[in-house]
């Protein structure tokens, strides 16, 4: 079976019990890029990124038996990043004290139902056709990483890998109402960044 063909969660777990080399080059090949980010966001080198993408794929394998489903094979395969990559940054001092991300909530934010009270101002259109230069993206990697490692992770899984607040909330291990203030955050110093560089035009 020819690499990208694994259609369900269930017959690419299956034949991951199984031994089957192409079912994890399949994997791999759809995942790499994805946890390479992600790790990027806990620690501050590529070759440690590298390396706990390393050990990401290893605790996949020695534990695939051990997948139960309760989430997806993609939230499970990003948890683990995230467990490994926390793990070294302890280990690179770079863990922010909880004590610094502020509040868990502004609640005058939101409702009680968790919506916006009053929703964040779209990005203008300008930003947007901005972002295809190449210096901007530039400064907009940078921003990205000058966030602190909570809101690097949440960006980067909202924004860069498409994850659902619920999906982040299970990858990080943190709550919704967390998973909120921290995404505002991250996208309000960007956002800053964006119309600095856009109005500098």
């Amino acid at each position: 079976m020819r690499a990208g063909s694994f259609d369900t969660d269930s017959e690419l777990v299956d034949r991951l019990r199984a031994g089957d080399e192409v079912a994890f080059m399949d994997l791999v090949g759809r995942y790499q890029p994805q946890l390479i980010r992600l790790a990027r966001s806990f620690v501050t080198r590529a070759e440690t990124a590298e390396d706990v993408v390393q050990e990401t794929w290893l605790a996949l394998l020695t534990g695939i038996d051990r997948f139960e489903g309760r989430s997806s094979l993609r939230t499970w395969l990003l948890q683990i990043c995230v467990n490994r990559a926390r793990s070294t940054a302890v280990q690179e001092q770079r863990t922010l004290p909880v004590e610094q991300i502020g509040p868990v909530v502004d609640a005058e934010h939101f409702t009680e139902s968790g919506a916006w009270t009053s929703p964040p101002t779209p990005w203008p259109d300008l930003a947007a056709d901005a972002a295809r230069d190449a210096e901007l993206a530039a400064r907009i990697r940078a921003a990205v990483e000058d966030l602190p490692p909570m809101q690097r992770a949440v960006v980067t899984l909202r924004d860069v890998e498409g994850l659902t607040g619920a999906q982040t909330c299970a990858v990080l291990s943190i709550t919704d109402a967390n998973q909120r203030v921290l995404l505002h955050r991250g996208r309000e110093h960007l956002r800053t960044v964006i119309t600095k560089a856009v109005s500098a035009q």
